[in-house]
């Protein structure tokens, strides 16, 4: 009998360590009342399986991966009518796992199953990036520009460690030598303002890179997102006010700080944005991006919380 709930699974998250733990996992989901198994093998693979779902006949597509993951499969599931569109549950097992985060899911493999399989949908928001282009992407958790996209980059290069440590890392590495600002214009609903940046990071989630705390009062179900800009500060500054500021979610007060929120904005910058998207490369290091708009899509997906959440 076929099953209503389709489980995504990249193989080669967190670092290639999530196959051992897909393992275990079995024996919960047959115990929970079964579900389909599905891989990805090649990049953008779990979009194109999550827009297959609905004609499939699934109510339920769960990703078993990371933020990566996650960003994939919401979206294919934007590519689905909202009247047949499938609810998304996450079980985090790749190396950040914020949005599970906000969404109250057990960073525990074991127990967030068991969260997806016997929670019920609610409706969250879901935000549109698109570039001069004509190029857009949908993103569920952040989009990062200047600072933390190049932390992002350079992430990727740090095999070592696992989880939180990655990003750690990465920060560090970008603080010595990727510390640059960008002039922009941000047009912020109907108000316009101008500034010199090292970084501008729009929020649905609480936070980003497996434990800084951009939004910690961030809703995903309240219609609008948060943004974060931080000034030029002096690297010594950054080691030692910002950076811990960020972790604990107390960085609102910091002079070198911006925060807000907002429906609708648009970047114009006077040079080449590196931009993330849910830690996926949107625009990198060969960046021609100077100019994006981003909307919030209120209540775009049905997203399975834990019960009581």
């Amino acid at each position: 009998m076929k099953s209503s709930t389709l489980l995504i699974f990249n193989p080669i998250a967190n670092l290639g360590r999530a196959w051992n733990i897909a393992t275990a996992l079995r024996p919960v989901v047959d115990e929970m009342g079964g579900a389909d198994w599905t891989g990805t093998v090649f990049p953008t693979h779990a979009a194109e399986l999550a827009a297959q779902a609905a004609d499939q006949g699934y109510q339920r597509v769960i990703a078993l991966g990371g933020d990566g993951t996650v960003h994939e499969v919401v979206n294919g599931l934007m590519r689905i009518s909202p009247d047949r569109r499938p609810a998304l549950g996450i079980v985090p097992i790749g190396s950040g796992n914020d949005f599970a985060y906000s969404l109250g899911i057990s960073p525990k493999p074991e127990i967030a199953l068991r969260q997806v399989l016997s929670g019920k949908p609610a409706p969250i928001d879901i935000g549109r990036i698109e570039d001069e282009h004509g190029r857009g992407e949908f993103f569920s958790n952040s989009v990062g520009i200047g600072f933390d996209a190049i932390v992002v980059i350079r992430s990727r290069r740090v095999p070592i460690f696992q989880g939180f440590g990655i990003y750690f890392i990465a920060v560090l590495q970008t603080i010595l030598l990727n510390h640059h600002p960008f002039h922009v214009t941000l047009t912020i609903d109907n108000q316009t303002l101008r500034d010199s940046l090292l970084m501008c990071t729009l929020m649905n989630g609480k936070r980003e890179g497996g434990g800084f705390h951009l939004a910690s009062n961030a809703r995903q179900d309240d219609g609008i997102f948060n943004y974060v800009t931080m000034r030029y500060v002096p690297r010594v500054k950054m080691i030692a006010t910002i950076l811990p500021r960020f972790l604990n979610g107390t960085h609102a007060s910091l002079s070198s700080i911006g925060s807000g929120c907002f429906q609708k904005m648009e970047i114009d910058s006077d040079r080449p944005l590196v931009i993330h998207t849910d830690g996926e490369i949107f625009a990198g290091l060969s960046s021609t991006t100077r100019k994006v708009k981003l909307d919030v899509i209120p209540s775009a997906i049905q997203a399975i919380r834990p019960a009581g959440q």
